[in-house]
């Protein structure tokens, strides 16, 4: 398998006396973001030629999400894969905010996006 579209193998979490830590990527070209996703709103639907990303979801804000022919509410703490070329889609059918780590795997560049619908016509 392309080892930019699947890292799975790569997280794992490390015990240690007082607790505990996961890591989710080791030494690779990554970049890393928190998307905010207010009440109401979603992004693009969108896919990527030179990234896959790898998303945790940080609240309990119920966070709706597409990739390729799967669509759920995601849960606080779940991991969500989006292979290299992927279409996803990630919204907030909720009343409050909701964030999700974003690591992206690979060449990022916003050029990349390619929209396939788009709520804010761009």
């Amino acid at each position: 398998m392309n080892e930019i579209n699947d890292r799975r193998d790569d997280v794992f979490i490390e015990q240690r006396p007082w607790g505990n830590f996961q890591s989710f990527v080791t030494n690779e070209k990554v970049t890393v973001k928190i998307i905010t996703v207010e009440p109401g709103q979603r992004l693009s639907l969108q896919r990527h030629r030179f990234r896959a990303e790898m998303w945790q979801v940080l609240d309990d804000a119920p966070l709706d999400i597409t990739v390729d022919e799967r669509t759920w509410t995601a849960e606080r703490g779940e991991q969500i894969w989006v292979p290299l070329g992927a279409v996803h889609r990630m919204g907030n059918s909720g009343t409050v905010a909701g964030r999700i780590l974003e690591v992206g795997f690979g060449d990022f560049d916003e050029d990349d996006i390619e929209r396939l619908e788009d709520d804010y016509s761009r």
